[in-house]
């Protein structure tokens, strides 16, 4: 028996594995929400089909909701498919009574839902969670007493003529910095970030000089950081309705699959184009101790968002016009399994991604290496590039920053220079001039930093 999938494509991957090697019956079920879409958003008439396709003999639904909610996605599972079916409902939805979860279903009432479902062409009927011994009895008797359903013939379904082949919108027109990467034209992405409290009035400023200077867009990343902050999303809305663009960094961290598309659907329409998805961090145990990680990771949100721009949802369902998502990745050239790590980018690729983000690049030797197997995806390459003030901040950089690499000779340099920060601005500007012949753009962080040093570096390449 292969039960409670959430998503449709796993169980039809089970059951084709299973019917692969072995000849015994399958049986596959969903769990469903109360409108009979399984947790994904398929409906009942897409995903009982491909089950019945990929080889289970008995299709069903397993937990989630109660009787009456589950005999209606039994029913619509009747209209298109001709397999046994299969209804194993909770005893009701839970609900708190004083601390408790209790399920208030009663036997009775569970037995008057197994006839229903034997009516509606169920040949296995039990219970989920809050079913007791009671429950389990009542249903068997209800059972033995109530005559099958007649044997239901395949069933011819009409194809949705919503579900038309849609055309995703051309890269090009889908935001400057999309325009900017498929014309080949160097594209500078300066960051921002939110500071602590409800003032945001002079990161706005700061974006909008950063437009001014010649950036084409600014990145506002996602970082776990503890204290009272405006969220990612919030900071790139209000930029965005200044008249900044924005490339918004979306981590899974925390997020839940069904959450995601939400708000990847509610940032679209508030003008949201460009985006940067990744798997994240959990953030510290001092800002959240019990933080948890999302359902999937920046594979499975990068297909999600490739869905999206193909007038997709999650479940595979048209929902209208497409969305314009303008798909970025990220990549460590420097991390310590890269072999496991240029195969998680090539299922990015692969997902839909449009261009490729690194961190920020010292070690321009090291990264010559393995730039090629980056231009090799096919996509743009943005190379992160931090815009240093002096000796500190390039060792929290190396020290503190995931897949920052810095050489030796760097720190040298900044121990023995006379005026520290006219030296690491040296250095910060040696390094983008030699990856502004090599990439298609960069992306500056000045990450622990000072603006000042951002502004300086943005003015030098802009001239």
């Amino acid at each position: 028996m292969l039960e409670t999938f959430r998503d449709l494509n796993e169980l039809v991957a089970a059951v084709r594995a299973v019917r692969s090697v072995s000849t015994l019956p399958i049986v596959a079920q969903m769990t469903t929400d109360a409108d009979g879409n399984s947790l994904d958003g398929t409906p009942p008439e897409t995903f009982a089909p491909a089950l019945e396709q990929a080889g289970a003999d008995v299709i069903g639904v397993n937990c989630s909701v109660g009787p009456a909610a589950m005999l209606e996605t039994v029913e619509a599972i009747a209209r298109v498919s001709a397999a046994r079916l299969v209804a194993q409902p909770n005893a009701g939805r839970p609900r708190d009574v004083e601390g408790r979860n209790l399920y208030l279903c009663s036997p009775e009432y569970m037995a008057t839902y197994a006839r229903r479902f034997v009516t509606a062409g169920a040949r296995l009927v039990g219970g989920c969670c809050g079913t007791t011994p009671d429950h389990i009895r009542q249903i068997a008797t209800a059972v033995k007493a109530t005559a099958p359903a007649p044997a239901r013939s395949a069933v011819a379904t009409v194809a949705d003529s919503s579900q038309v082949a849609v055309t995703p919108v051309e890269r090009r027109l889908k935001s400057d910095l999309a325009r900017s990467l498929a014309g080949h034209q160097f594209a500078i992405v300066m960051e921002v970030s939110a500071p602590r409290g409800l003032d945001l009035g002079a990161v706005v400023a700061q974006a909008r000089r950063f437009r001014d200077l010649g950036a084409v867009c600014v990145n506002v990343p996602d970082y776990p950081r503890s204290g009272a902050r405006a969220s990612a999303l919030a900071l790139a809305v209000l930029l965005e309705q200044s008249g900044v663009e924005t490339l918004l960094h979306y981590p899974c961290r925390n997020r839940s699959l069904i959450g995601m598309q939400t708000e990847l659907v509610g940032a679209h329409t508030v003008g949201i184009r460009n985006v940067l998805l990744t798997t994240g961090y959990p953030a510290p145990q001092a800002a959240i101790a019990d933080a948890t990680s999302g359902d999937v990771d920046a594979v499975g949100l990068t297909n999600m968002a490739s869905r999206l721009n193909h007038g997709l949802d999650i479940g595979g369902q048209p929902f209208g016009p497409p969305s314009r998502f303008h798909i970025g990745v990220a990549v460590n050239p420097f991390a310590p399994d890269l072999e496991f790590e240029w195969r998680h980018l090539m299922h990015k690729v692969d997902a839909g991604a449009e261009f490729i983000v690194t961190p920020p690049i010292f070690d321009v030797e090291a990264f010559g290496g393995v730039l090629g197997r980056l231009t090799d995806t096919g996509l743009p390459v943005v190379a992160g590039l931090a815009a240093i003030d002096g000796l500190r901040h390039a060792e929290f950089m190396a020290s503190e920053v995931t897949g920052v690499k810095i050489p030796d000779a760097t720190f040298d340099r900044l121990r023995r220079a006379k005026n520290e920060a006219a030296e690491a601005s040296a250095i910060t500007l040696e390094t983008a001039q030699w990856l502004r012949s090599r990439v298609a753009g960069l992306q500056v962080t000045a990450f622990h930093g000072t603006a000042d040093a951002a502004e300086r570096l943005l003015a030098s390449l802009s001239t």
